[in-house]
């Protein structure tokens, strides 16, 4: 079934393929290029070409085909695994990285790896998301587990609804947070206009967020974040939320847009309970070079 991306222009923006590039930050120029290829950009259900120039009131409507499955690649991409067994594995996903296949990026992708280097992975999700029990955005680094088969699947998805595995996440965000801890609960839904934004809504779905801070900078704050529930964007929204969003989220934050790499976001630490031994197992992985070094600048900026 067709997945229908819509956006409703709020003011001149000039060229379409330009307007897309700079809301459709998961999706790169030559994939979008492919969009217009295949005839999938409409404005007010008309196909347009990328010269096309928007007006206020357009809706621009991007078509997303399922990927046929048989498309599905398996490559020989390097993975940084810390933990493997017959059930399991855990992975330290790079940034700019897309967890599963989707049309426009059928390949790179961390199922495309996984599927080269395990001869078996749970399907619960389908072919494309192949072992794939919960996601990180593209840009955001760190830890995800991956399930082999499906009885591993099942109670690793049920240890996520109910709570009861730890995900740490450490993040620098815009501005000095005065107090040291928080919590943030705070409904996230749909944006009521831009469709491609998640946002705190009076009807989504009930999201909570606790954070604590680690260091403060100049003009920036280096905070754990710890998720009670685990919503589309969750930590970019909450922290925007507050007048805190992350450093470099091109979605969420400020216009000008620091780095080339997204969002400072690393998921660091990663507990569940082993499906098969009952026994509880907790991950650790460094921060990316990108990120050390980003903190190595703050710090040497504080210092002046």
């Amino acid at each position: 079934m067709d997945k229908v991306r819509t956006f409703t222009v709020a003011e001149v923006q000039g060229r379409i393929d330009k307007f897309l590039a700079s809301v459709c930050t998961d999706t790169s120029r030559s994939e979008l290029k492919k969009y217009f290829e295949e005839k999938l950009v409409l404005v007010n259900d008309q196909v347009v070409k990328p010269s096309y120039q928007i007006k206020p009131n357009d809706v621009v409507k991007v078509i997303e085909k399922p990927l046929p499955e048989k498309e599905i690649k398996e490559e020989n991409i390097p993975l940084d695994i810390l933990y493997e067994d017959e059930d399991v594995l855990v992975v330290n996903k790079p940034s700019g990285m897309v967890v599963h296949p989707a049309f426009g990026h059928p390949s790179g992708t961390l199922v495309n790896a996984l599927m080269y280097h395990s001869g078996s992975l749970s399907n619960l999700g389908g072919v494309t998301r192949s072992g794939i029990v919960h996601r990180i955005d593209k840009d955001t680094s760190g830890l995800l587990v991956v399930c082999k088969n499906n009885v591993a699947h099942r109670q690793l998805s049920e240890q996520f609804k109910q709570k009861t595995s730890t995900r740490k996440y450490q993040a620098i965000c815009y501005g000095v947070i005065n107090h040291n801890l928080g919590r943030i609960d705070a409904p996230i839904g749909r944006h009521p206009t831009i469709r491609q934004k998640m946002a705190v809504v009076e009807n989504g779905k009930p999201s909570v967020t606790h954070f604590k801070v680690l260091e403060r900078f100049k003009n920036h704050t280096l905070v754990e974040l710890t998720l009670e529930t685990g919503r589309t964007h969750q930590i970019r929204v909450h922290m925007a939320y507050i007048g805190h969003p992350l450093l470099g989220d091109p979605l969420y934050g400020p216009k000008k847009v620091v780095g080339e790499k997204g969002q400072f976001l690393h998921a660091k630490t990663l507990g569940f309970i082993h499906p098969r031994t009952k026994q509880m197992m907790e991950f650790d992985s460094e921060l990316t070079e990108n990120f050390q070094k980003m903190l190595e600048e703050l710090k040497k900026e504080a210092e002046k």
